[in-house]
């Protein structure tokens, strides 16, 4: 049957922006190339239209330099329409690429949301405010608890403004009486007066039969044997 009626070729895919672009770009490379050797070439031109004198031979230069001058504009005007097809491919990518993450986008937001529900489920509002409840009330037991711990035993809880300056007064009266019952030399604000002998002044005197001696301690010479 293939051979009868021929089997089916396989069609190549559509080209993607991409390489239509790569495609344009390459030969808006070629059209460049091209204009670059038409300039090179009507500088020549030029030169040859300086140095030759007005005439038949500068004419048929001029009429050269104008052929590849009209040749150059057609170029430019493919250069331009080249690069306007770029322009539009470009657009076209940059929309086709945003379109793209706007999907992408999508998806990442409905497989979140789809969590959240799921997650939501698993978590009920009147579960937390009972918790909180919960929370509330053990934080209040322990705090009487704490406050039971350490109650003092025998101690009076209230004591008046009165009973405060009476007990004030009582330490003080007995404080004083404690003062005044320690002897005087037991006291440590008050220290026992010593009678010290008072420091001799001037030289003392020496004994008759204690020979003097002078500052270096050898005996000093009478000044009666001295001779003047």
């Amino acid at each position: 049957m293939k051979k009868i009626f021929g089997a089916k070729k396989n069609k190549d895919p559509p080209p993607t922006i991409q390489d239509a672009t790569d495609r344009i770009t390459k030969r808006g490379d070629t059209v460049d190339e091209k204009i670059k050797k038409l300039d090179a070439e009507l500088a020549r031109y030029k030169e040859q239209i300086k140095k030759t004198r007005p005439g038949p031979a500068q004419e048929a230069v001029k009429a050269r330099a104008m052929r590849v001058l009209k040749q150059r504009r057609m170029y430019e005007g493919q250069r331009d329409m080249l690069y306007n097809q770029t322009y539009n491919l470009d657009q076209v990518a940059f929309a086709a690429e945003g379109l793209k993450d706007a999907q992408q986008t999508m998806t990442a937001m409905k497989a979140a949301n789809k969590e959240l529900k799921g997650m939501m489920k698993t978590v009920k509002l009147e579960d937390i405010d009972s918790m909180q409840d919960e929370m509330m009330d053990l934080m209040d037991v322990s705090t009487e608890i704490q406050e039971t711990l350490g109650r003092s035993y025998n101690v009076p809880d209230d004591i008046d403004e009165e009973e405060l300056m009476g007990e004030l007064d009582a330490l003080e009266a007995d404080m004083d009486f404690e003062s005044e019952s320690v002897p005087s030399y037991l006291q440590p604000d008050q220290e026992p007066e010593l009678s010290l002998p008072a420091a001799p002044t001037g030289h003392a005197a020496v004994p008759a039969n204690q020979q003097q001696e002078d500052e270096l301690g050898l005996p000093t010479v009478p000044q009666a044997s001295i001779r003047t």
